[in-house]
């Protein structure tokens, strides 16, 4: 996760909050009555840099005729505000989504053939590529960095351009008209958020020497006890750390935990474990003991096949799995680090001992952690494999490591490198091939 370096204003971020908690009430109450649009739903995707609104449903009172449908039925605007470029102070302006695809199913949410079923809610699927509509804002800036949460009042809004109608009876023709066009009328939401992958996440918190972790887990969806599946521990970015405020933006705000969930990113359909803590930043000894705990535990309570326990990290996510291995390199298997901070000669010494395999990727023009972190890092776990005797071709198959130029990036946040590390199926089936 970016560290933001803009100094935001706390009371601008608590007013648009109550603003945003009024207009809220206010929307359902227009938009709950018995004629026309009855609710709107959005529908949200967790993308390779954060989550954002994909789809919108909007409800009717009736049955919708999908044959008088098409992508200009409907205009939706959502926030051009990215909490990675912009100030907060830009979260209200609003910028209009591109249409893809427009159909009726029976619930609010999308489908994935796309066809219309018979219902009273209308989908609205908007571009992925667009930068529009990210759910994930600034939360708290207790110091120069900030930490990030879900904005809890989405600003989407919704135009109904063109009359929608009921299906007709036979030979009826159109149908009844459920609702008028009206171009000049926007509705704001009114039901919670649909959290494609997000919502099948639980959340639990782990307590020992009076320190709180909290944690998202993801069971497989045939989950049996009797199974042993392989445990994914994703260790998020210092802005998506625990503030008393944001808890679960370490599955919202990148791709990593959702990831491992789906096979057209991984490539591989294997069921896993996913384990995502939070962290407090209040110091990697105390963090990683903790984090320690937490697996061994989950360990216990869940049928994680302990030959197969991995760690994957976003920037400050990486202090804590240098501190973790280090400490019980027995526990863990493999380990990939996307923009990371340096490992210490004690730490690479352990780790090498242990013979852990690594994949550490990194951006080279990194505006935050620069890439001499993941040079050196290389070299001491090089140097560390050397002074054991390793030869080359040894080390090459316990340590891997990509640098990305900017190209790669899709979105120019160059700190960012798991972006186009979880573009890289090769090397995500690494990780999971890797066994103790």
């Amino acid at each position: 996760m970016r560290l933001r370096r803009t100094l935001v204003s706390v009371a601008a971020v608590l007013l648009l909050a109550t603003s945003g908690t009024a207009a809220y009430a206010a929307t359902r109450e227009h938009g709950g009555g018995t004629g026309g649009i009855r609710s709107v739903t959005p529908i949200t995707t967790v993308y390779t840099y954060g989550q954002k609104v994909s789809a919108v449903a909007v409800e009717y009172g009736a049955t919708v005729n999908p044959r008088k449908l098409d992508n200009s039925t409907f205009a939706v605007s959502d926030t051009s505000y990215n909490f990675r470029f912009n100030p907060i102070e830009d979260l209200p302006k609003l910028t209009e989504r591109k249409i893809t695809h427009t159909y009726t199913n029976s619930s609010a949410t999308v489908r994935a053939d796309r066809r219309s079923v018979p219902g009273r809610f209308v989908i609205v699927e908007l571009d992925p590529d667009q930068n529009a509509g990210w759910t994930v804002i600034v939360s708290k800036c207790p110091t120069f960095l900030c930490t990030v949460k879900v904005n809890p009042e989405l600003p989407t809004r919704v135009t109904q351009r063109k009359d929608v109608h009921a299906q007709p009876g036979k030979g009826k023709g159109a149908g009844p008209v459920l609702a008028k066009g009206a171009p000049r009328t926007s509705h704001g939401v009114t039901e919670a958020p649909v959290n494609l992958l997000v919502d099948e996440f639980r959340y639990g918190s782990y307590l020992s020497g009076g320190m709180v972790l909290p944690y998202h887990y993801h069971l497989p969806k045939n989950y049996q006890p009797g199974r042993k599946y392989p445990l994914m521990v994703v260790l998020p970015g210092h802005g998506m750390g625990w503030d008393g405020d944001n808890t679960g933006v370490q599955i919202a705000a990148d791709i990593p935990a959702t990831a491992w969930l789906q096979p057209s990113v991984t490539g591989s359909r294997e069921d896993v474990i996913v384990l995502a803590p939070q962290n407090q930043r209040v110091g990697d000894v105390a963090e990683a003991e903790l984090l320690v705990k937490l697996v061994e535990q989950f360990s216990k309570d869940h049928a994680v096949d302990t030959e197969r326990v991995y760690a994957t990290t976003v920037s400050y996510g990486s202090r804590l799995l240098w501190e973790a291995y280090a400490k019980r390199p027995d526990l863990f298997t493999a380990g990939l680090v996307t923009g990371g901070f340096q490992v210490s000669t004690s730490q690479a010494e352990a780790i090498a001992a242990a013979e852990i395999p690594l994949w550490i990727t990194h951006g080279v023009n990194d505006h935050l952690l620069n890439i001499s972190l993941a040079r050196n890092s290389r070299a001491a776990l090089r140097s560390a494999y050397e002074a054991q005797g390793k030869t080359p071709e040894q080390i090459a198959e316990l340590l891997h490591y990509t640098e990305y130029d900017n190209e790669a990036f899709t979105l120019p946040d160059y700190h960012a490198a798991y972006g186009p590390t979880y573009d890289d199926q090769s090397i995500l089936q690494w990780l999971l091939a890797q066994r103790k």
